[in-house]
């Protein structure tokens, strides 16, 4: 059998800094690995999940020279929490400000859960770009999507999850938590504000695994890490991510050169897999592996292996030349 591959040593940055982007938005990123590596671009999930020393730990620091970033308004990027300017295609601008301050012509592109949806608007605009991608988890910002995670659907899945979810939220206003939860994430009061902020980042972390994990040291649990995940996370899924129908699936056109990976949980509450398996019927240069025994979490053991595999198999196969 086997051995699974887990994530690489500890290793610190060789470089950190900010980039201001406009709009008063700072952007704080860091750089890993090797300079003069293969150039590398990690986009975390949320939106406003920030970034994690752990996600350092997938990529072959021997080989690569990566750029992770806090996206605008969460992590150590500022504002904090803040929603103004803050969209899907202002993200996209960004990252073309961190690849051209960072001299690359070209990058490996590796994002997850909302980190794929930012991947493909991202290549689908600047394919040109884009070496190959590694993306887990689909989501393409559909209303389909959103509705089954935060209206019916995983609700059915997790009842006892699910009653702690809608707990802040009265009867009467059930009919939309979207809306519902937008009023009180931007509302005046401020422990409604985190009362609605935990609820909603809790949600989400209970139901990542498929097996329960504790989330004591995890940011799900962290009233600050709350505040900004939750405000922009129902920010960006109110206004449909800034997204037409179904644009990032009927785009794949503008990627069909590239070189990626899919890997996917079948058994992900998040992101169910049927949007993944749309993705690779609609990218076929991708390898899709659709991993048996895992939910949504990027640590969980089958879907890290696939990960770090992917990784540096596109490093060691010339995709990246």
């Amino acid at each position: 059998m086997t051995d699974l591959r887990t994530l690489y040593p500890p290793i610190e940055p060789y470089a950190t800094g900010t980039l201001a982007v406009g709009d008063g938005h700072v952007i704080a990123y860091e750089r890993c690995g090797t300079p003069g590596g293969i150039p590398a671009v990690f986009l975390h999930g949320g939106p406003g999940g920030g970034i994690s020393p752990r996600h350092r730990q997938m990529f072959d620091p021997a080989r690569y020279d990566v750029l992770l970033f806090d996206q605008r308004g969460c992590g150590k990027s500022t504002p904090y929490a803040g929603l103004e300017a803050n969209t899907t295609w202002h993200l996209v601008a960004d990252m073309e400000a961190l690849r051209e301050m960072a001299g690359f012509e070209r990058w490996l592109v590796c994002g997850g859960s909302w980190g794929s949806t930012l991947a493909l608007a991202y290549a689908q605009s600047h394919p040109e770009r884009v070496r190959a991608m590694v993306l887990r988890g689909i989501f393409t910002a559909t209303r389909a999507e959103v509705d089954w995670y935060y209206q019916h659907g995983a609700s059915e899945v997790f009842p006892d999850y699910w009653e702690d979810f809608i707990a802040p939220i009265p009867p009467e206003e059930r009919g939309d938590l979207r809306g519902a939860y937008r009023r009180r994430l931007t509302g005046e009061d401020e422990a409604e504000r985190l009362t609605a902020a935990q609820a909603w980042s809790l949600w989400e972390g209970r139901t990542s695994n498929l097996l329960p994990q504790p989330l004591d040291k995890t940011g799900f649990a962290d009233a600050h890490f709350a505040l900004a995940f939750a405000r922009i996370e129902n920010h960006f899924f109110t206004h449909d991510s800034w997204l037409e129908p179904d644009q990032l699936l009927r785009n794949c056109d503008r990627i069909a050169a590239i070189p990626g990976t899919i890997v996917q949980g079948r058994y992900d509450m998040v992101c169910p897999a049927r949007t993944a398996f749309a993705l690779a019927k609609a990218w076929p240069r991708a390898d899709f592996r659709l991993i048996p025994d895992a939910g949504h979490s990027w640590l969980e053991p089958g879907t890290l292996d696939a990960l770090v595999r992917a990784l540096d198999g596109h490093a060691a196969c010339g995709d990246l030349s």
